[in-house]
């Protein structure tokens, strides 16, 4: 077994920093208690000098207890010139009242000299009072040299001493920093080596991702020996963000047989991530490695064969063993084992070799050389497949819609209304909506008449809402496509609208949404009564 390596998150702090990231003040205590449970051994929650929304999330996080991880509070050295004892900062930092503390000194010459505007051995002074009083209180010191690869490379020498600096006032691990995010692999894999060497006390490594390396750093600072690594979820952070801990974290266990204590949660890595985006209100990235939805989608035909025969193929580890799942997606380049293993994913018992595989297959085929496209709408590829196989049965039938779009004055908000005629279960139903736009107009009205009749409908929510003129050439009378992503506060769908008229594709789009939510419904209650 390889050695045992700390994981440390700072996405309540330098995650905070990236643009368009804020979190609130319960949201902070919500994720610290999903770092917690997840294994995660390090929570550093914020800068206990800059606001008071960070300390009182040092008392919150305090008083629920967490059950594993450690929280730091942030801070740096004193400042040039003062006693330690007297410098607001590092009296901020006692004042979190937090086991841990993680404090972070000028390693590159430049900004001793540009920012601090002091002289070397005062920064040394600095570094080393800061550790030895902080250690004296009885805490626990992390030392984050800042800007440490960039120092190095200008003075290895002054950039060493600063490290010595902390490692000798008592510090109990030192943490190499990539603060400008530019180093490379190698660099930092040869200078955390000699460090790792050199120094009494334990490595870590900190990265950015300016140079899209934060990942590959961090492992190489592993390898090399460093046993303290600090990271945040998703990769947010400043800039172009943070080494990502939901990379670095199945990396180091799954491929490079590392020992950290949250390995036996990994199958809850997705959860987590998803969890973090939701709390920042952002949507999550499909692209993000191990944990995005289309970490393990597959697409061309040829790929999804492979799979089909044998997964190793084409997925470098088990998507579950992250949480995550194995999608086929439904294109252009789709082959029958596209088809036949989105159906069986789906639940419909179908042979490879079925002709109704192939029946779907010149359908889709042919709905797509009008437009429609299935990868991010799966809900509509599912009703596909019932109407060609003869098994889909409507919900209710539409007898008309008016849509009105009035604006009264200049000055005014335009008014959207909704006429809706429907037939539900041998009545008619005609109901009115109003909305911000038309659409949402109509979406109001078809929920409204349909409520009544399949009250499940009522969670169902429009989450994301999507354009794309397919023949920009036509200009006005050019042929959209809609994509609706709907959600029931459990599980979350897409559906696809195509028409020259972006109403009627908006409602091709909605109709399939509500229509896959009634159609899951009656699944659920036919596996209840069976059971």
């Amino acid at each position: 077994m390889m050695s045992k390596v700390a994981i440390y998150d700072t996405t309540l702090r330098d995650g905070a920093q990236a643009e368009g990231v804020s979190f609130s003040g319960a949201g902070k205590l919500r994720i610290a208690q999903r770092l917690d449970e997840f294994g995660i051994d390090y929570i550093e929650g914020g800068f206990a000098a800059s606001n008071p929304k960070d300390m009182a999330f040092f008392k919150e996080v305090a008083a629920n207890q967490l059950k594993h991880a450690r929280v730091a509070a942030f801070g740096s050295t004193r400042r040039a010139g003062r006693q330690v004892a007297e410098d607001p900062g590092v009296k901020a930092m006692l004042d979190a009242g937090t086991q841990t503390v993680t404090i972070f000194g000028k390693t590159w010459r430049l900004h001793v000299r540009d920012v601090l505007r002091t002289s070397e051995e005062e920064n040394l002074a600095m570094i080393a009072d800061t550790v030895r009083f902080l250690k004296e209180q009885g805490k626990e010191v992390i030392y984050d040299a800042e800007h440490f690869f960039d120092g190095y490379k200008d003075s290895a020498e002054y950039a060493v001493a600063t490290l010595r600096a902390a490692a000798e006032a008592g510090a109990d691990v030192v943490v190499l920093c990539d603060t400008n995010g530019g180093s490379l692999p190698n660099e930092v894999y040869t200078i955390t080596r000699e460090l790792v060497a050199a120094l009494p006390t334990a490595v870590g490594i900190h990265t950015h991702n300016d140079g899209d390396m934060a990942v590959a750093n961090t492992l190489e600072a592993v390898r090399a020996g460093a046993v303290h690594v600090q990271g945040t979820l998703n990769g947010f952070g400043e800039r172009t963000g943070n080494a990502n801990l939901c990379s670095i974290i199945p990396n180091l266990v799954l491929k490079m047989g590392y020992e950290c204590n949250c390995a036996e949660h990994l199958k809850g890595l997705k959860a987590l991530s998803q969890f973090a985006y939701e709390m920042a209100n952002m949507r999550p990235n499909s692209k993000d490695p191990f944990v995005g939805d289309s970490a393990f989608a597959h697409k061309a035909g040829m790929h999804v064969d492979g799979v089909r025969k044998n997964t190793r193929s084409f997925e470098h580890i088990p998507p579950e063993s992250v949480g995550n799942r194995r999608r086929i997606l439904i294109s252009e380049l789709s082959g029958t084992s596209n088809v036949f293993l989105k159906a069986v994913e789906m639940g419909i018992s179908v042979t490879r070799s079925s002709p109704e595989v192939k029946e779907v297959l010149h359908e889709l085929e042919r709905l797509e050389k009008e437009g429609y496209e299935y990868e991010a709408a799966e809900a509509s590829f599912r009703l596909l497949i019932q109407k060609v196989l003869k098994s889909h049965k409507p919900f209710f039938n539409l007898e008309g819609f008016r849509v009105i779009v009035e604006k009264r004055h200049k000055d005014e908000a335009c008014i959207s209304e909704a006429t809706l005629k429907l037939s539900v279960k041998g009545e008619t139903e005609h109901t009115v909506g109003e909305g911000h736009g038309p659409v949402d107009a109509l979406n109001a009205a078809l929920r409204r008449a349909l409520g009544r009749f399949y009250p499940a409908i009522r969670d169902v929510v429009l989450t994301d809402y999507r354009v794309r003129i397919l023949d920009p050439e036509e200009a006005t009378a050019a042929k959209t496509r809609v994509l609706v992503e709907s959600s029931d506060g459990h599980e979350t769908w897409g559906t696809v609208g195509v028409s020259e008229n972006i109403i009627e594709a908006s409602w091709e789009a909605l109709v399939d949404s509500v229509e896959y939510k009634l159609f899951v419904e009656e699944q659920k209650k036919a596996g209840k009564e069976k059971s």
